[in-house]
């Protein structure tokens, strides 16, 4: 067994994981290894201005590490306040200024992932549908054809049906990104939140339209609309708690 005088000039050149094992071994090891120089020296790796001054701690250097290093686990929502059922989602979409789609959607149709696509749709869309990310997606009924060089902009107003207050996701926004060869045309805007919620900002409500190219027209066959806020929510909780916090009038 090695002497208390070794133990004392090896476990300060130790790693955490190590000195941690160590502390397994016997009782003189636990010890020695819980000496709180040995964990000065590997606080002093990682942040060593506060080991200048000691006296600013109200703690050990081993209670430090383990504050600072402690494994974080993964915070579980609490259940959102509203539900898909509660809300309508007010989709307009014009082209060159004139009114080419305009519907109310029922957020419950929007929170199902729907297959109503229609056949022929190009494979590079299937597998994008299919992909993990939580993403609403409707058909389009009817379906309408875009000119690809022309202005295309769109809006959407989400209505809460318990209290009739409305909130805005994105306010005449250009399609921008067309894509020919993952057959999108992607438009986004910024959040508006509520004054309750002042340090949530910079997160992006973006809409594409899902369209087929039939050949050299020069026009899109839009089949699809998808709606998502890959920014900040992954997952239906999350997206309904992102809702939750828009500032509803």
């Amino acid at each position: 067994m090695l002497s208390e005088e070794i133990l004392k000039v090896v476990f300060p050149c130790l790693e955490a994981k190590d000195l941690t094992r160590c502390m397994l071994v016997c009782k003189l090891w636990r010890e020695t290894a819980e000496d709180d120089y040995n964990w000065k020296c590997l606080c002093a790796k990682r942040w060593p201005s506060v080991c200048r001054k000691s006296e600013l701690l109200n703690m050990s250097y081993l209670q430090l590490y383990r504050m600072l290093c402690k494994r974080k686990r993964s915070k579980k929502f609490l259940p959102p306040r509203l539900s898909f059922t509660d809300l309508d989602f007010c989709i307009d979409i014009w082209c060159e200024e004139k009114l080419v789609y305009s519907e109310v959607v029922p957020g419950t149709l929007l929170q199902t992932r729907t297959s109503a696509f229609p056949v022929g749709m190009p494979d590079v869309v299937k597998f994008h549908l299919s992909s993990s990310d939580y993403k609403m997606t409707i058909p389009m009924q009817p379906r309408f054809n875009i000119p690809l060089g022309q202005t295309v902009c769109v809006s959407v107003l989400v209505v809460r049906r318990d209290s009739r207050k409305v909130a805005c996701i994105i306010n005449r926004s250009l399609f921008e990104y067309i894509d020919r060869s993952t057959f999108r045309a992607m438009a986004f805007d910024y959040l508006d939140f509520s004054p309750a919620h002042p340090f949530v900002s910079g997160v992006r409500a973006w809409i594409s339209l899902l369209f087929m190219d039939h050949g050299d027209d020069g026009a899109a066959d839009v089949f699809g609309i998808e709606l998502d806020f890959c920014d900040a929510a992954n997952t239906e909780d999350q997206v309904l708690w992102l809702l939750d916090m828009l500032d509803w009038q």
